[in-house]
């Protein structure tokens, strides 16, 4: 997966654009998404995180050349989002 040509934060979503591919994601989408140790774990038990429908990206700290880490409205801020994850949801959601 190639790195992003844009990252940026706009009114609490998140873009990104690749050559091929542009896509804007809400925070409930990501928060969603999530897949840190905490999140994974309660959605085995079968609690999937409520997420309120103004939850806002407020954050993103590049991690390496491969993913970004999100800051939340909520405060959560665990989960690791690769460039092929955000690419597969942006895929997703234009079908």
């Amino acid at each position: 997966m190639t790195t992003p040509l844009v990252v940026a934060l706009h009114d609490g979503q998140l873009q990104v654009s690749w050559p091929e591919l542009d896509a804007r994601f809400a925070g409930r989408v990501l928060r969603e998404a999530c897949r840190c140790a905490e999140c994974s774990a309660q959605a085995r038990l079968g609690n999937p995180v409520d997420v309120d429908e103004t939850l806002r990206v407020v954050d993103v700290t590049p991690i390496g050349a491969y993913a970004v880490q999100l800051t939340f409205s909520d405060g959560h801020q665990r989960g690791v989002y690769p460039w092929a994850m955000l690419h597969a949801l942006a895929l997703r959601a234009q079908t």
